[in-house]
């Protein structure tokens, strides 16, 4: 007898929109347009599309019936490839979220400038007590709830419509896009920061079993899911590419052009709220991870403590000083926030190949049109991100020698104590 959960397919989609929103939806068009111009816009045109394939991809891999039961592209490459190679994945997932969670909190305090200066050492401070307050939140076993989330996500998209639906169309400047001059270095460059927004596409596939008619619900719910946050970016992009450049942030300026005022409080509230509740969540289940991967025997014995909310304390502690002292260094060597989230989209450029390699064993040949579109996107962003690449890379290098080692060690360890 199957027992399937309660989500439906209309909740799912609202689940994964809100999952992959976050803050970035008000600082990411900025950035691409920084970038590439007005080639940003047809950078996330053509990243939406080109996230279709991948979507499909891991929606196929979740609903198979051969390995439904576990999910999420560590399982799938260790299904596919072996223990090593599905660890090593896992691992490079755990250690990118010490620069990615200090990325989402360095995007935060964007908006926290909107609503007040402060200078680069009082942010630093400020950035660093973060921390304190994640770990006081998540040692009481306290977590950003779903319904919050998904009214963020709501009160954010509502924001964008409005924006939209008040611009006038005698003040749109339709030569920017009467150009056919596009330059595909440009688009390249922004598509490296554009990346970011899909970043966790794949954690849907560990709600599967909530959903009412799983099989049937899945795919839908991961494409529809892409597609509308690949409008939501194209949407802020175009908005910004219609209003003149501003010393601050520019959604905000947009804001105040096209709605008369208040944009760095409506702003600056959803996305410093946002921000805090992604980089919260970020916390907790890596914190949880690194607990899995010790009573596994991946990590060491020491992260396997729980306090009485069953929050594991040392793990939680450890996650938050990485991160604190990747802040502190960022700081110091005067690192751009863009080169954190070049670093973290190289790290899902791997994993989301391992995935799509795995894929290509795991499924059905007839899928392999979509697995072999999945590989050439991953190349694509691979070749956007360039050196930014490397980060990723010595990952792996390093990784996956060490956890042949221990398994090696293991199994021998075992054959002698069974000849003993």
């Amino acid at each position: 007898m199957h027992i399937y959960g309660t989500i439906s397919r209309w909740q799912g989609v609202g689940l994964m929109v809100t999952t992959l929103l976050g803050t970035g939806v008000f600082i990411l068009p900025e950035m691409t347009i920084s970038l590439g111009g007005d080639d940003a816009f047809y950078a996330w045109v053509l990243l939406t599309f080109a996230m279709i394939p991948v979507a499909s991809v891991f929606a196929l891999l979740a609903k198979s019936s051969s390995h439904k039961h576990a999910a999420g592209s560590a399982f799938f490459v260790e299904k596919a490839f072996g223990q090593v190679m599905g660890r090593t994945t896992g691992l490079v997932f755990l250690l990118v979220i010490p620069i990615c969670a200090p990325a989402a909190i360095m995007m935060t305090f964007k908006f926290v400038n909107s609503l007040v200066l402060i200078t680069d050492l009082q942010e630093l401070i400020l950035e660093l007590l973060v921390l304190i307050l994640l770990l006081v939140l998540n040692l009481k076993g306290m977590q950003s709830s779903a319904a919050i989330q998904f009214s963020l996500t709501i009160a954010i998209v509502s924001v964008v419509m409005l924006m939209l639906s008040n611009i006038e169309v005698h003040s749109v400047d339709v030569m920017r896009f009467s150009s056919f001059e596009v330059e595909g270095s440009n688009i390249l460059k922004s598509m490296s920061i554009a990346f970011w927004s899909f970043l966790g596409i794949e954690a849907m596939t560990y709600l599967i079993h909530d959903f009412k008619r799983p099989k049937d619900d899945i795919q839908f719910v991961m494409i529809l899911g892409t597609v509308l946050v690949g409008l939501v970016y194209v949407a802020c992009t175009v908005l910004l590419l219609f209003v003149p450049p501003t010393d601050g942030l520019a959604m905000v300026a947009a804001f105040d052009r096209l709605l008369g005022g208040y944009g760095a409080q409506i702003i600056g509230v959803l996305g410093i709220a946002g921000g805090l509740s992604t980089v919260n969540v970020y916390t907790a289940s890596v914190a949880r991870l690194i607990w899995s991967f010790s009573r596994e025997g991946v990590l060491p014995r020491y992260f396997d403590q729980r306090n009485e909310h069953q929050v594991p304390v040392r793990a939680l502690v450890s996650v938050l000083s990485v991160m604190a002292c990747v802040i502190v260094l960022t700081y110091l060597s005067g690192q751009e926030l863009e080169h954190l989230i070049a670093w973290t989209n190289g790290v899902f450029v791997i994993i989301y190949f391992a995935s799509m390699m795995a894929a290509a064993k795991l499924l059905s040949k007839r899928y392999l049109p979509l697995v072999v579109c999945g590989v050439l996107f991953c190349a694509m962003m691979a070749i956007a991100l360039g050196a930014s690449m490397l980060y990723a890379l010595s990952l792996v290098v390093i990784l996956a020698p060490l956890l042949w080692w221990q398994k090696t060690h293991h199994t021998r360890k075992q054959v002698s104590l069974i000849n003993t």
